[in-house]
Parts: structure tokens; sequence; C-alpha cells
């Protein structure tokens, strides 16, 4: 059986790897969704495990102290992983960079 601090080390280094590689995984929508949860899922497990850690009075590189605010850190980015990443517009109107882009296809038209 894998140790507890082993598996959250594990874990938190997925979610690390995750991260790292979300511009990857950002072409396509269904790529970053999927990714997003990913990390969802790993954080709230490496909370979990961290939780589990510090209840058994186990400590992590040394540290009987680290677990909690490590779990804490971890239920935060899981949160953070399920925000929008590229940013949907729900104004529905122009962008100044459309405007301008406009602006100059009509001076060269003109």
């Amino acid at each position: 059986m894998v140790p507890v601090e082993s598996l959250s080390q594990m874990l938190c280094a997925s979610t690390l790897m995750l991260w790292v590689l979300i511009a990857t995984f950002s072409r396509t929508d269904d790529s970053e969704n999927r990714a997003q949860w990913g990390m969802f899922i790993l954080a709230l497990c490496t909370a979990g495990t961290l939780m589990i850690l510090d209840v058994q009075g186990g400590s992590i590189w040394g540290s009987n102290y680290l677990p909690k605010p490590l779990a804490v850190l971890c239920l935060a980015f899981a949160f953070m992983a399920r925000l929008n990443i590229k940013g949907r517009n729900i104004s529905q109107g122009m962008n100044p960079h459309q405007i301008m882009k406009q602006n100059q296809i009509s001076d060269e038209d003109a």
C-alpha cells in the first residue's frame, strides 16, 4: 500500500503537470474542459489526502505543519481550475480591435 504522503505528492505533481500543460489542452474547448475537470478532481483528492495525512499525524517534506495549509491551497486551486481561461464575449458587442479593423478596411476601400 502506498503511504498517504507519497500519494498526496503524486496527486499534487499530476495536478501541477496538468496546470503546466493547460495551454496545450486549450486548443479545443472540449480538451480544455476535460483538463479543467481533471485539475479540479486531482486537487480535491490531493486536499483529501493531505487532510488524512494531518489527522494521522504524518508529515510532508519533514514538516508536521504543512499538510493543513497545503490542503487549503489545493481547495482554492481546485475551484480556480474551473475558472474560464479563454473568456467568452457575453456583451455581444464589438470590441475595440474589431472596430479598429473595420476602420482600416473602410479606409483602404476609400
